[in-house]
């Protein structure tokens, strides 16, 4: 008997992310890539959290499963928080992280490093299949943009977010430091006690 828990994501990366994250409660972890009847949900919160119940509830509904939705970004405070809840589609509808990071480069333009400073935000849902939330948390890691990409790790606008503590950007950070620092490893860390309380008060049965 186990225990599936479905990511709310095609990104084979995050599973990686996640996965040493949630091995305590030795769930069986799945992507949407696992389901072909997984649909697209639209992203039409105004904020990570309205963004994270919607992905977790409305796929937890379609697939019958429990499942992670997560919705992440990069606040940047010089541009008044952008791109914010757009991070992923910043530089629109063909959006690639290549495009993304370049738009935010030219956005931050030859601002000084100082003024560069950011932070990602993760918002973590746990839906069981009824479509009901049963655990959230969120997650925030400060840094600063720098005006170049540097490092070939990570994704999104990693090459760019340098953790000032460490003088590297979350591409050139090792993924074993990586999984202590980020916002994502952040939010999972917080709804872990919560998935273990759901486990062992019986209302998450193995199947």
């Amino acid at each position: 008997m186990s225990r599936i828990l479905v990511l709310g994501t095609h990104n084979r990366k995050k599973l990686g992310e996640l996965a040493g994250l949630l091995a305590s409660q030795h769930l069986v972890l799945k992507t949407l890539a696992d389901f072909p009847a997984a649909i697209a949900v639209e992203e039409t919160g105004d904020s990570f959290a309205e963004n994270a119940r919607l992905k977790a509830t409305m796929q937890a509904r379609c697939l019958g499963q429990w499942v992670l939705g997560e919705d992440s970004g990069l606040s940047v405070d010089a541009l008044g928080g952008a791109p914010g809840v757009q991070s992923a589609r910043y530089s629109g509808p063909e959006a690639t992280d290549e495009k993304n990071n370049a738009r935010l480069l030219a956005a931050l333009g030859d601002l000084p490093l100082p003024q560069r400073t950011a932070h990602y935000t993760c918002y973590a849902v746990l839906s069981d299949p009824a479509g009901q939330v049963r655990a959230e948390s969120e997650g925030i890691c400060r840094g600063r943009i720098r005006f170049a990409p540097s490092g070939s790790g990570g994704f999104g606008y990693d090459p760019l977010f340098e953790v000032v503590e460490y003088h590297q950007t979350f591409g050139e950070l090792a993924p074993a430091v990586k999984a202590v620092l980020s916002h994502r490893s952040r939010a999972i860390r917080q709804l872990v006690p919560q998935i273990a309380t759901l486990i062992a008060s019986g209302a998450w049965p193995a199947g």
